[in-house]
């Protein structure tokens, strides 16, 4: 019954049921099985990103604890190269095993356990000694999230069919954003204390974690047979011999402005946008709800074409934020939620597309490889772009966003010449 039960929801939330003969067939017949434990572990990782987020979240907290401009201005760096520049260096750890899900599932613990030190934290200091040690939790839990991407992609693409993996991730984010506008609606219902409602968020996070490494390590992958990624520097050397991967690491590199933005749209009303968490939040978890599964079942068909459309809808977000600003609107209460509800749609579009198209650009040998040569280069570039915005912005905070504007309608152009990997 269990097994019927799995399948019937399989066949309904994918309507796209033929075997992938790219998989072997032990993996076709676990597929629906497979697919299942992906969107709930998933989901429930995804739910504990929007719970902690370091753009609105954490940043509230250490404004709260009195931290400084100097730590909270580390959230976002700090989380978002922490989870990505290790992963050239790990990876070919991660390849020389068989069984790579327990990569994922102890990442997962880990970063649960760094929410709970986050949170204890939180409850127990404040000043600048809460901010380093908060901000020294979240870059363990960043480096715990870099193996998890690291072996990610690698064990999707082994367990789930291609035609279905955009469809996967993007119904795990829509799902988790449904957790996420609880939170929201709490945070704008005046229930309770804020900071209470945030240590509590921090702390299900933590729970939720634990429970997404649970339910991944039932995953059922089969072996691996070789280890197929180069070791450290030397994979640079794929940059030249992979035309269609340099060029893909160039859009995805562009394309940061979408999740770099966030906190500068905030710094345009200092004063009352942190009063407007809870608008802020829901905002962001909205957009998660109503785009990412759409947005997974359009890279599904073209990746190249969501990239296209996300850098587009991104672009025209941003070069709106700056007309915004500089007519004074952008100060009007409810204007900033709007606009970030704008852009995360763009931001979803980025990740379902950047994914789908790395899993199904690269082979079975080659996946880890791509997954780790991309992320440590756009984590490069995170820390350098995160450094140089910051100094711009202390003359100007629209002439930033401008810049993420031109960033983004730059990848939408480039990624024309991206290949329709979905039909290869």
């Amino acid at each position: 019954m269990a097994d019927t039960t799995t399948e019937q929801i399989f066949d309904i939330v994918t309507d796209d049921t033929g075997a992938d003969p790219d998989l072997p067939q032990p993996a076709q017949e676990a597929e629906p099985g497979s697919f299942l434990r992906h969107v709930l572990s998933l989901s429930a990782s995804k739910i504990a990103d929007g719970l902690i987020d370091p753009k609105l979240v954490l940043s509230w907290l250490l404004t709260h604890l009195g931290a400084g401009a100097f730590w909270t201005g580390l959230l976002v760096p700090v989380r978002e190269a922490g989870a990505l520049l290790p992963q050239l260096f790990t990876t070919p750890f991660i390849t020389r095993a068989r069984i790579r899900k327990w990569f994922w599932a102890g990442g997962a613990f880990v970063q649960g356990i760094s929410a709970a030190g986050i949170a204890i934290a939180a409850l127990t200091l404040e000043g600048w000694l809460a901010g380093a040690v908060i901000v020294g939790l979240l870059a363990v839990l960043a480096l715990a999230r870099s193996v998890c991407s690291a072996s990610y992609k690698d064990i999707l693409g082994k367990t789930v069919g291609k035609s279905r993996r955009g469809t996967a991730t993007g119904f795990a984010s829509s799902a988790a954003a449904l957790g996420v506008i609880v939170f929201a609606i709490v945070l704008m219902s005046g229930i309770g204390d804020r900071y209470v409602l945030v240590e509590g968020a921090i702390l299900l996070a933590a729970g939720l974690w634990v429970l997404a490494a649970l339910v991944f390590a039932t995953m059922d992958e089969a072996p691996s047979d070789e280890d197929s990624a180069a070791n450290g520097l030397a994979q640079f050397s794929l940059l030249r011999e992979r035309p269609q991967l340099a060029r893909f690491i160039i859009v995805r590199s562009l394309l940061v402005g979408t999740a770099l933005a966030p906190p500068y749209l905030v710094m345009l009303q200092p004063d009352g946008a942190f009063g407007q968490l809870g608008a802020l939040v829901l905002a962001s978890a909205v957009a998660s709800l109503l785009s990412s599964y759409v947005w997974g079942r359009l890279s599904d068909r073209s990746s190249r074409r969501v990239l296209q459309l996300a850098g587009l809808a991104g672009g025209a977000v941003l070069a709106a934020m700056v007309v915004l600003a500089l007519t004074g609107i952008a100060t009007v209460p409810g204007v900033i939620p709007v606009v970030l509800f704008g852009l995360m749609i763009a931001y979803h579009g980025v990740r379902q597309g950047r994914s789908t198209h790395l899993v199904d650009m690269a082979g079975p040998e080659d996946r880890a490889s791509y997954t780790a040569l991309s992320n440590t280069i756009v984590g490069l570039v995170l820390l350098v772009a995160g450094a140089g915005f910051a100094a711009i912005a202390a003359f100007s905070v629209p002439l930033v966003i401008g810049l993420f504007a031109a960033m983004c309608f730059g990848a939408a152009m480039i990624a024309a010449g991206l290949d329709e990997v979905q039909h290869g």
